[in-house]
């Protein structure tokens, strides 16, 4: 018998990432950094691109070690700028440096920037009961917060529709389809 999916899963790299990663509930800083730089990334794109160029960012960022990324100046811009293998918008790349730099702040006054995030849903994942693809919401009450908050620390390209993008990514909320495979063993 065929496994049911969300209706977005598709095929490839889309299939993989929705069988292992989307909704899966993140506690590793570096990958919640990560996954914080390719929603920004993300913006006015799709996110099967995004995963397209994963690899590339990887690369071009050091393996999404905060520490370093942070420590980028106007030399690496210039260099992630002429990388091909990442989207080469100066905004956004600026925008990387800038949230690592805003990361370590939030890791140091909370201990982890995983204690700062999940005590946004109360450390535990919101769990939605989707049917269809259209009843998926852009922004939430909590992505409002989460969004208004991050802008307040200093973060960029971190609107209410990436942070609500940023939290499904990162298990903060269950929008599996409940016909979905995953919705349950994300319970």
């Amino acid at each position: 018998m065929t496994q049911r999916r969300c209706e977005w899963a598709g095929d490839g790299a889309m299939r993989e990432y929705h069988d292992r990663e989307w909704g899966e509930p993140v506690h590793d800083d570096r990958t919640l950094f990560e996954f914080l730089i390719l929603e920004g990334a993300q913006a006015g794109l799709s996110w099967a691109t995004i995963l397209k160029k994963r690899a590339a960012y990887r690369a071009a960022f050091d393996a999404f070690d905060v520490a370093k990324v942070a420590a980028y100046g106007q030399g690496r811009v210039e260099a992630l700028l002429a990388d091909a293998g990442i989207v080469r918008n100066r905004r956004k790349i600026e925008s990387a440096i800038g949230n690592a730099r805003a990361f370590l702040e939030v890791r140091q006054e909370f201990g982890a920037f995983d204690a700062y995030l999940w005590g946004f849903v109360g450390g535990k994942p919101l769990r939605n009961r989707i049917q269809a693809m259209s009843e998926i919401p852009a922004t939430t009450e909590t992505s409002d917060r989460l969004s208004a908050d991050l802008k307040r620390r200093g973060f960029k390209f971190v609107g209410s529709t990436i942070c609500y993008a940023y939290m499904q990514s990162v298990g903060l909320v269950n929008d599996h389809a409940t016909y979905c495979f995953r919705y349950d063993e994300l319970a």
